[in-house]
This record gives C-alpha cells, structure tokens and sequence, in this order.
C-alpha cells in the first residue's frame, strides 16, 4: 500500500469503530458551519437566490450552519475548495477537472443531475441572434464569437476542442473572440450585437442557459437559436473535499442524493426540470479531463 494510502487507511480506522450516531457527531463538533461554493454561470443574485432553499435543506440535514457562496469566476470556486475557505462546490465538469489538477485526490465528484428525461448530461451550443444570416456553423466565419470563461465546459473547454476536431483554426476563423465572463453574459452581448455568436450549455427546449433566461425574464423566448453543438458532457458535478471526515461527506452525498424525497421544493428551486440528483464518480469525468489537459498542452505550444 503507498504511504498516502496507508495514512489515510490509519486515520479512518478508528471512525469505523464508532456507531453511526458517534461519528457524525464527532465532526459536528468540529465545524461551526459548512460552506459551499459556487462557479459564476449566472449572475451572482440569481444564484444566491436560487441555492438558498438548497442551503436551509443542508442545514436541516446535516444539523450545521450551510452558507453557499458565489465566485467571480469558476478558477474562483475551485481555488475556494483548493485553500479550504469551502467544504464543498458545486463545479461545472472543465472546473471540476481544474480541481482535480490543483488538488488531486483531495476533490472528488458525488453527485450530478437527471433531467426528467433520465439524461444526465447536457451539449455546448454555439448561438446566434433569432434573426442573423448565419445558419451553419460556416457562416460564421470572419464574424466574432463569445465565450462564457477559461474553464467552463460548455462555454470554452468542450467548443474549442471539437471546432478544432472539425479542422477549424479558431483564431483564423473567427475575426475575434473573447470571454464575457459567465454563460449569461455571452447571450445577452450577442442579442445587444457586441458579439455575432456565443456558446452556451443546452440540454433541451426546455432546459438549458437560454430556457433559464427566458423562464427568469431576462430575454424574450426565441430571442436566440442553436447553430452548433458538441457531443455530450457529463452533468456538472457537486464536489467535496476528500480531506474531510468520511462521516461528513457520506451525509453529504446522502442529503443530496435524498433531496428529491426530502425536500422536492429545494430541489425543484435548482431546476425544473431535475427530478432527482443520481450518484457522479471521478471516472465520470475522465473524457473532459482529457479534452482539458489537450486544449491546456495546445496553450502552451503557442505560447513556447
């Protein structure tokens, strides 16, 4: 056994002695409260807004103080688990591969959302306004493009890697591009015209950033329509740090994992159109590691 390994192996042995009700107690009194981060897929109210029936279930759940807490950016969330100002994030798959190259094994992936109809991922979409001449991808050529940040999944990792797999060279392509700063922004510069296109996550007419924008108010329906898509991404992962007691993150996942029978408000206040959370593994995550570490090591190559 490595020496990890067997330190970890020393350290848990002593809580399987203890009977279930010991044990969460023992890490009880070890946090005055829980605390959660988040990536900035939408603006920060919104957020907020949207996690805090979330929040009051955790805290009935797991009987501590739950605070959830919203980055400037989604390097933000995963530094905020990285430094231990967080137990836990709720991450996008590239900023969960993001964690998983600054941490290691001291992050790893429990649970994801199933839509109502059993998926349990989504597609990068690339968007245009409802009424621009660009029907195909390859009308968009000479015009600029939005993307939603550095390590969103859909809004840069998974639309760069597969436009460059369709023999498309990104920067000659496009007459610009540019990071708006979150998924909400991009569609909103492209139907104010500061950008021809952007992209955005979808899983269906129904769900996705647009039908959030438009369930919210802020767009009209129909405002926007797909020209593009990738294959299919993984469902964003809630993370915890591994560091933690087992005691904590087996509550953890199971308060999560029971929300859609224990607290269906609270969960329907996240989406919609997500029934119930179903159990995510790292290995969920292995094809979005890749496509990262690829898109990362293109990065450096231009840059040497």
């Amino acid at each position: 056994m490595a020496p990890m390994l067997r330190r970890r192996a020393a350290l848990a042995a002593p809580l399987l002695l203890l009977p279930v009700s010991a044990r969460a107690q023992e890490w009880r009194g070890q946090f005055r409260e829980l605390r959660m981060s988040l990536i900035s897929s939408e603006n920060e109210r919104d957020a907020i807004v949207r996690f805090q029936p979330f929040a009051a279930y955790m805290e009935r759940t797991l009987g501590v103080p739950f605070r959830v807490f919203r980055a400037t950016d989604y390097a933000g969330a995963v530094e905020a688990l990285r430094s231990n100002q967080v137990e836990f994030s709720r991450l996008g798959p590239a900023a969960y591969a993001l964690s998983r190259k600054v941490m290691g094994e001291r992050a790893t992936a429990v649970a994801r959302d199933r839509d109502d109809s059993g998926a349990e991922g989504y597609f990068s979409v690339i968007v245009v306004k409802a009424d621009s001449p660009a029907r195909s991808l390859a009308d968009l050529r000479g015009r600029s493009l939005a993307w939603a940040d550095p390590n969103s999944a859909s809004g840069f990792a998974f639309p760069s890697y597969y436009l460059r797999k369709e023999g498309i060279e990104i920067e000659r392509f496009f007459s610009r591009t540019g990071f708006a700063g979150n998924h909400e922004t991009g569609v909103l510069a492209v139907i104010n015209g500061s950008y021809d296109a952007a992209a955005t996550f979808w899983t269906n007419e129904r769900r996705g950033n647009v039908a959030r924008m438009v369930e919210k108010g802020m767009i009209p329906a129909g405002a926007v329509r797909n020209i593009w898509q990738t294959p299919l991404i993984p469902n964003s992962p809630f993370v915890t740090r591994t560091d933690l007691p087992r005691a904590l993150q087996e509550a953890f996942r199971d308060a999560l994992l029971a929300m859609h029978t224990n607290d269906p408000e609270a969960l329907r206040a996240l989406s919609s159109t997500t029934p119930q959370l179903a159990p995510a593994r790292h290995e969920d995550y292995l094809d979005v590691i890749a496509v990262t570490e690829e898109n990362e090591a293109r990065r450096r190559q231009r840059r040497s």
